[in-house]
Protein backbone atom coordinates (compact mmCIF):
# COMPACT_ATOMS: atom_id res chain seq x y z
CA UNK A 1 0.00 0.00 0.00
CA UNK A 2 3.21 2.24 0.55
CA UNK A 3 4.44 1.84 -2.79
CA UNK A 4 0.76 2.10 -3.96
CA UNK A 5 0.37 5.69 -2.31
CA UNK A 6 3.70 6.56 -4.30
CA UNK A 7 2.89 5.53 -7.50
CA UNK A 8 -0.86 6.24 -7.53
CA UNK A 9 -1.12 9.28 -4.94
CA UNK A 10 -1.13 10.11 -1.67
CA UNK A 11 -4.78 11.27 -1.46
CA UNK A 12 -6.52 8.80 -2.83
CA UNK A 13 -5.58 5.93 -1.04
CA UNK A 14 -6.00 7.64 2.58
CA UNK A 15 -9.78 8.24 1.06
CA UNK A 16 -9.59 4.61 0.12
CA UNK A 17 -8.78 3.80 3.91
CA UNK A 18 -11.48 6.01 5.49
CA UNK A 19 -13.69 3.78 3.12
CA UNK A 20 -12.62 1.16 4.21
CA UNK A 21 -12.52 2.35 7.40
CA UNK A 22 -16.76 2.96 7.39
CA UNK A 23 -17.16 -0.69 5.86
CA UNK A 24 -15.28 -2.06 8.66
CA UNK A 25 -17.25 -0.25 11.30
CA UNK A 26 -20.40 -0.73 9.83
CA UNK A 27 -20.21 -4.76 9.38
CA UNK A 28 -18.22 -4.66 13.00
CA UNK A 29 -21.58 -2.92 14.64
CA UNK A 30 -24.10 -4.94 12.85
CA UNK A 31 -21.84 -8.20 13.35
CA UNK A 32 -24.11 -10.96 15.06
CA UNK A 33 -21.94 -14.16 13.77
CA UNK A 34 -18.25 -15.29 14.34
CA UNK A 35 -17.85 -15.01 10.82
CA UNK A 36 -19.33 -11.20 10.86
CA UNK A 37 -16.60 -10.36 13.36
CA UNK A 38 -13.87 -12.23 11.46
CA UNK A 39 -14.86 -10.27 8.09
CA UNK A 40 -14.57 -6.60 10.14
CA UNK A 41 -11.64 -7.34 11.44
CA UNK A 42 -10.31 -8.52 8.23
CA UNK A 43 -11.60 -4.85 6.94
CA UNK A 44 -9.71 -3.18 10.03
CA UNK A 45 -6.57 -5.00 8.62
CA UNK A 46 -7.23 -3.52 5.06
CA UNK A 47 -7.76 -0.03 6.29
CA UNK A 48 -5.01 0.22 8.99
CA UNK A 49 -2.48 -0.99 6.18
CA UNK A 50 -2.45 2.93 4.13
CA UNK A 51 -4.25 4.87 7.18
CA UNK A 52 -1.30 6.98 8.28
CA UNK A 53 1.20 6.60 5.86
CA UNK A 54 -0.14 8.43 2.90
CA UNK A 55 -1.32 11.34 5.13
CA UNK A 56 1.94 11.80 6.41
CA UNK A 57 3.17 11.17 3.13
CA UNK A 58 1.49 14.18 1.42
CA UNK A 59 2.07 16.24 4.52
CA UNK A 60 5.49 16.38 4.01
CA UNK A 61 5.76 16.50 0.82
CA UNK A 62 3.80 20.01 0.88
CA UNK A 63 6.14 21.39 3.48
CA UNK A 64 9.49 20.47 0.96
CA UNK A 65 7.51 21.77 -1.67
CA UNK A 66 6.45 25.29 0.40
CA UNK A 67 10.20 25.28 1.62
CA UNK A 68 9.09 24.41 5.13
CA UNK A 69 11.07 21.28 5.63
CA UNK A 70 12.37 22.96 8.64
CA UNK A 71 8.92 22.43 10.58
CA UNK A 72 8.33 18.93 9.39
CA UNK A 73 9.37 17.64 13.02
CA UNK A 74 6.60 20.32 14.72
CA UNK A 75 3.98 19.03 12.69
CA UNK A 76 4.73 16.09 13.21
CA UNK A 77 4.89 16.15 16.58
CA UNK A 78 1.63 18.33 16.51
CA UNK A 79 -0.05 15.77 14.89
CA UNK A 80 0.86 13.12 17.41
CA UNK A 81 -0.16 15.26 20.28
CA UNK A 82 -4.09 15.26 18.75
CA UNK A 83 -3.91 11.57 18.52
CA UNK A 84 -3.39 10.94 22.27
CA UNK A 85 -6.04 13.36 23.82
CA UNK A 86 -8.44 11.42 20.97
CA UNK A 87 -7.68 8.23 21.79
CA UNK A 88 -8.17 9.17 25.61
CA UNK A 89 -11.71 11.21 25.52
CA UNK A 90 -12.68 8.28 22.63
CA UNK A 91 -12.45 6.22 25.44
CA UNK A 92 -14.09 7.92 28.07
CA UNK A 93 -17.05 8.83 25.89
CA UNK A 94 -17.57 5.47 24.24
CA UNK A 95 -18.03 4.59 28.31
CA UNK A 96 -20.16 7.33 28.69
CA UNK A 97 -22.22 6.39 25.77
CA UNK A 98 -22.33 2.80 26.47
CA UNK A 99 -23.48 3.20 29.78
CA UNK A 100 -25.89 5.90 28.98
CA UNK A 101 -27.39 3.80 25.78
CA UNK A 102 -29.46 6.43 23.96
CA UNK A 103 -30.73 5.07 20.70
CA UNK A 104 -32.90 1.98 22.44
CA UNK A 105 -32.97 0.38 18.57
CA UNK A 106 -29.59 -0.43 18.82
CA UNK A 107 -27.72 -2.25 21.03
CA UNK A 108 -25.38 -0.36 23.53
CA UNK A 109 -21.84 -2.02 22.82
CA UNK A 110 -22.64 -0.96 18.66
CA UNK A 111 -23.58 3.07 18.98
CA UNK A 112 -20.00 4.02 19.78
CA UNK A 113 -18.91 1.86 16.78
CA UNK A 114 -21.57 3.45 14.54
CA UNK A 115 -20.54 6.90 15.83
CA UNK A 116 -16.78 5.68 14.98
CA UNK A 117 -18.25 5.06 11.03
CA UNK A 118 -19.62 8.31 11.28
CA UNK A 119 -16.33 10.24 11.93
CA UNK A 120 -15.17 8.15 9.10
CA UNK A 121 -17.16 9.70 6.82
CA UNK A 122 -16.51 13.04 7.98
CA UNK A 123 -12.34 11.99 7.22
CA UNK A 124 -13.44 11.30 3.93
CA UNK A 125 -14.97 15.11 3.23
CA UNK A 126 -12.17 16.74 5.09
CA UNK A 127 -9.87 14.89 3.32
CA UNK A 128 -11.80 15.49 -0.19
CA UNK A 129 -11.69 19.54 1.16
CA UNK A 130 -8.24 19.59 2.69
CA UNK A 131 -6.07 17.42 0.93
CA UNK A 132 -4.76 19.18 -2.33
CA UNK A 133 -2.04 17.10 -4.33
CA UNK A 134 -0.49 17.35 -7.65
CA UNK A 135 -0.72 13.88 -9.03
CA UNK A 136 0.59 15.07 -12.50
CA UNK A 137 4.19 12.98 -12.25
CA UNK A 138 2.10 10.12 -10.72
CA UNK A 139 1.81 6.50 -12.97
CA UNK A 140 -1.56 8.33 -14.11
CA UNK A 141 -4.47 5.34 -14.01
CA UNK A 142 -5.40 2.98 -11.47
CA UNK A 143 -4.36 0.67 -13.42
CA UNK A 144 -1.13 1.64 -14.21
CA UNK A 145 -0.30 2.51 -11.03
CA UNK A 146 -0.88 -1.43 -9.81
CA UNK A 147 1.96 -1.95 -12.86
CA UNK A 148 3.96 0.41 -11.72
CA UNK A 149 3.81 -0.52 -7.83
CA UNK A 150 5.99 -3.28 -7.60
CA UNK A 151 8.93 -1.55 -9.24
CA UNK A 152 8.55 1.59 -6.71
CA UNK A 153 8.47 -0.79 -3.73
CA UNK A 154 11.63 -2.68 -4.98
CA UNK A 155 13.34 0.40 -5.70
CA UNK A 156 12.25 1.73 -2.03
CA UNK A 157 13.87 -1.27 -1.27
CA UNK A 158 17.16 -0.95 -2.63
CA UNK A 159 17.41 2.52 -0.55
CA UNK A 160 18.20 0.20 2.43
CA UNK A 161 20.82 -1.41 0.47
CA UNK A 162 22.44 2.06 -0.39
CA UNK A 163 21.84 3.63 3.09
CA UNK A 164 23.81 2.85 6.04
CA UNK A 165 22.09 5.39 8.05
CA UNK A 166 18.04 4.63 6.56
CA UNK A 167 19.12 0.66 7.48
CA UNK A 168 19.71 1.57 10.75
CA UNK A 169 16.37 3.69 11.47
CA UNK A 170 14.38 0.58 9.78
CA UNK A 171 16.52 -1.50 12.44
CA UNK A 172 15.28 0.63 15.05
CA UNK A 173 11.86 -0.95 14.51
CA UNK A 174 12.91 -4.14 15.16
CA UNK A 175 13.96 -3.44 18.52
CA UNK A 176 10.92 -0.76 19.22
CA UNK A 177 8.29 -3.52 18.10
CA UNK A 178 9.95 -6.33 20.28
CA UNK A 179 10.30 -3.86 23.32
CA UNK A 180 6.76 -1.96 23.11
CA UNK A 181 4.87 -6.07 24.10
CA UNK A 182 6.64 -5.35 27.49
CA UNK A 183 4.22 -2.24 28.38
CA UNK A 184 1.55 -2.77 26.10
CA UNK A 185 0.70 -6.79 26.78
CA UNK A 186 2.51 -7.13 29.81
CA UNK A 187 1.05 -4.46 32.08
CA UNK A 188 -2.01 -5.25 32.50
CA UNK A 189 -0.95 -8.89 33.59
CA UNK A 190 1.88 -6.97 35.82
CA UNK A 191 -1.04 -4.71 37.43
CA UNK A 192 -3.20 -7.96 38.07
CA UNK A 193 -0.13 -9.57 40.44
CA UNK A 194 0.39 -6.55 42.18
CA UNK A 195 -2.78 -5.43 43.43
CA UNK A 196 -3.97 -9.53 43.10
CA UNK A 197 -6.98 -8.81 42.17
CA UNK A 198 -7.90 -9.45 38.09
CA UNK A 199 -11.42 -7.73 37.65
CA UNK A 200 -9.89 -4.88 39.76
CA UNK A 201 -6.99 -4.47 37.29
CA UNK A 202 -9.49 -4.87 34.44
CA UNK A 203 -11.85 -1.98 35.80
CA UNK A 204 -8.47 0.60 36.04
CA UNK A 205 -7.06 -0.11 32.91
CA UNK A 206 -9.46 1.89 31.09
CA UNK A 207 -8.73 5.18 32.86
CA UNK A 208 -4.85 4.10 33.16
CA UNK A 209 -4.71 4.06 29.13
CA UNK A 210 -6.86 6.99 28.88
CA UNK A 211 -4.49 8.90 30.90
CA UNK A 212 -1.46 7.27 29.46
CA UNK A 213 -2.70 8.37 25.50
CA UNK A 214 -3.49 11.96 27.33
CA UNK A 215 0.02 12.25 29.07
CA UNK A 216 1.54 11.27 25.48
CA UNK A 217 0.18 14.83 24.43
CA UNK A 218 2.27 16.50 26.34
CA UNK A 219 5.58 14.26 25.55
CA UNK A 220 4.72 15.68 22.27
CA UNK A 221 4.39 19.01 23.07
CA UNK A 222 7.69 19.16 24.30
CA UNK A 223 9.71 17.80 20.89
CA UNK A 224 9.84 21.41 19.67
CA UNK A 225 11.08 22.48 22.44
CA UNK A 226 13.65 20.11 22.90
CA UNK A 227 14.75 20.45 19.44
CA UNK A 228 15.51 24.37 19.97
CA UNK A 229 18.27 22.99 22.14
CA UNK A 230 19.73 19.12 21.00
CA UNK A 231 19.91 17.68 17.67
CA UNK A 232 17.26 15.27 16.83
CA UNK A 233 20.18 12.45 16.81
CA UNK A 234 20.75 13.14 20.48
CA UNK A 235 17.49 13.75 21.40
CA UNK A 236 16.54 10.30 19.81
CA UNK A 237 19.35 8.58 21.74
CA UNK A 238 18.51 10.30 25.03
CA UNK A 239 14.67 9.13 24.69
CA UNK A 240 15.25 5.72 23.37
CA UNK A 241 17.55 5.40 26.67
CA UNK A 242 15.00 7.02 28.88
CA UNK A 243 12.02 5.11 27.56
CA UNK A 244 13.95 1.72 27.98
CA UNK A 245 15.03 2.98 31.57
CA UNK A 246 11.11 3.62 32.74
CA UNK A 247 9.80 0.14 30.92
CA UNK A 248 12.44 -1.42 33.49
CA UNK A 249 11.05 0.23 36.26
CA UNK A 250 7.74 -0.93 35.39
CA UNK A 251 9.32 -4.67 35.80
CA UNK A 252 11.15 -3.93 38.81
CA UNK A 253 8.34 -1.55 41.13
CA UNK A 254 6.69 -2.93 44.01
CA UNK A 255 3.36 -1.37 43.73
CA UNK A 256 0.36 -0.40 41.59
CA UNK A 257 1.45 3.26 42.00
CA UNK A 258 4.83 2.91 40.64
CA UNK A 259 4.06 0.49 37.89
CA UNK A 260 0.84 3.10 36.79
CA UNK A 261 3.64 6.34 36.96
CA UNK A 262 6.12 4.21 35.04
CA UNK A 263 3.67 3.57 32.16
CA UNK A 264 2.54 7.34 32.10
CA UNK A 265 6.21 8.18 31.45
CA UNK A 266 6.74 5.50 29.23
CA UNK A 267 3.80 7.02 27.25
CA UNK A 268 5.23 10.41 26.95
CA UNK A 269 8.63 9.47 25.74
CA UNK A 270 6.57 7.01 23.21
CA UNK A 271 5.28 9.03 21.11
CA UNK A 272 7.90 12.31 21.29
CA UNK A 273 10.47 9.42 20.37
CA UNK A 274 7.93 8.21 17.46
CA UNK A 275 7.27 11.74 16.30
CA UNK A 276 10.95 12.37 15.90
CA UNK A 277 11.80 8.95 14.45
CA UNK A 278 9.67 9.38 11.16
CA UNK A 279 11.23 12.73 10.85
CA UNK A 280 14.32 11.79 10.59
CA UNK A 281 13.31 9.11 8.62
CA UNK A 282 11.73 11.22 6.45
CA UNK A 283 15.15 13.03 6.15
CA UNK A 284 16.40 9.83 4.41
CA UNK A 285 13.93 9.37 1.64
CA UNK A 286 13.24 11.58 -2.00
CA UNK A 287 9.36 11.98 -2.19
CA UNK A 288 9.12 9.37 -4.88
CA UNK A 289 9.68 6.52 -2.09
CA UNK A 290 8.35 8.20 0.86
CA UNK A 291 5.35 5.84 1.46
CA UNK A 292 7.14 2.83 0.67
CA UNK A 293 10.14 3.81 3.22
CA UNK A 294 7.15 4.50 5.77
CA UNK A 295 5.29 0.98 5.54
CA UNK A 296 8.92 -0.64 5.69
CA UNK A 297 9.54 0.15 8.53
CA UNK A 298 5.77 -0.73 9.92
CA UNK A 299 6.84 -4.06 8.07
CA UNK A 300 9.90 -4.20 10.39
CA UNK A 301 7.70 -3.44 13.70
CA UNK A 302 4.89 -6.06 13.33
CA UNK A 303 7.10 -9.08 12.95
CA UNK A 304 9.06 -7.84 15.74
CA UNK A 305 6.37 -7.05 18.23
CA UNK A 306 5.13 -11.07 17.11
CA UNK A 307 8.66 -12.25 17.89
CA UNK A 308 8.34 -9.83 21.35
CA UNK A 309 5.38 -11.18 22.37
CA UNK A 310 6.64 -15.21 21.95
CA UNK A 311 9.73 -14.61 23.54
CA UNK A 312 8.26 -12.38 26.40
CA UNK A 313 5.96 -14.75 26.71
CA UNK A 314 8.17 -17.86 27.31
CA UNK A 315 9.41 -15.69 29.98
CA UNK A 316 7.35 -14.50 31.77
CA UNK A 317 6.08 -18.27 32.05
CA UNK A 318 9.63 -19.70 33.32
CA UNK A 319 10.52 -16.50 35.52
CA UNK A 320 7.88 -13.56 35.97
CA UNK A 321 5.91 -10.93 34.17
CA UNK A 322 8.46 -8.69 35.69
CA UNK A 323 11.21 -10.43 34.19
CA UNK A 324 10.17 -10.18 31.17
CA UNK A 325 9.16 -6.16 30.82
CA UNK A 326 12.44 -5.96 32.55
CA UNK A 327 14.11 -7.49 29.03
CA UNK A 328 11.30 -5.59 26.77
CA UNK A 329 12.82 -2.45 28.73
CA UNK A 330 16.36 -3.14 27.57
CA UNK A 331 15.82 -4.18 24.02
CA UNK A 332 14.24 -1.09 23.64
CA UNK A 333 17.47 0.79 25.01
CA UNK A 334 19.55 -1.18 22.31
CA UNK A 335 18.04 0.38 19.88
CA UNK A 336 19.69 3.82 20.72
CA UNK A 337 23.34 3.41 19.13
CA UNK A 338 21.38 2.92 16.08
CA UNK A 339 20.92 6.72 15.61
CA UNK A 340 24.71 7.28 15.89
CA UNK A 341 25.42 5.60 12.75
CA UNK A 342 27.10 7.66 10.04
CA UNK A 343 27.30 7.40 6.59
CA UNK A 344 30.29 5.58 4.74
CA UNK A 345 31.07 8.71 2.81
CA UNK A 346 30.20 12.15 4.89
CA UNK A 347 30.53 14.12 2.52
CA UNK A 348 28.21 11.97 0.34
CA UNK A 349 24.97 14.90 -0.23
CA UNK A 350 21.49 13.36 -1.75
CA UNK A 351 17.99 14.84 -2.25
CA UNK A 352 16.10 13.44 0.49
CA UNK A 353 12.92 14.19 1.72
CA UNK A 354 13.83 17.49 3.47
CA UNK A 355 16.15 18.65 0.74
CA UNK A 356 19.34 18.15 -0.39
CA UNK A 357 21.43 16.97 3.09
CA UNK A 358 23.77 14.45 4.16
CA UNK A 359 22.71 11.23 4.01
CA UNK A 360 23.52 11.22 7.77
CA UNK A 361 21.17 10.83 10.80
CA UNK A 362 23.83 13.37 12.30
CA UNK A 363 23.77 15.90 9.79
CA UNK A 364 19.48 16.68 11.07
CA UNK A 365 19.94 20.18 12.95
CA UNK A 366 18.11 21.20 15.76
CA UNK A 367 14.77 22.28 14.64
Amino acid sequence: MGGFADTMGRKPVFLASAAFAFTAYAVRASAHTVLAFALASGLTGVFRAPDSGPLNAWYVDEMIDGGRQEEVARGISGAAGVVGPSIASGAFISGGIVAWHPIAGLAALATPIWIAAAFAVLQIVLAMLLMVEDRTHRAGSFWSSIRATPRTVVEGAGLLGKSRVLRALIAVELFWGFGMVAFETFMPIRLSELISHEDSAGAMMGPVSAAAWGVSALGAACVPLMLRRWSMTGVSVALRLVQGAVVVAMGLVSGPVGLIVALLATYAVHVAAGAIYETLLHEQVDGDHRATVLSLASMAMQPAGSLGALVLGVIATRASTGSAIVVGGIVIALAAPLFLVKPRNPHQVQATGAGARPDCANSVSPG
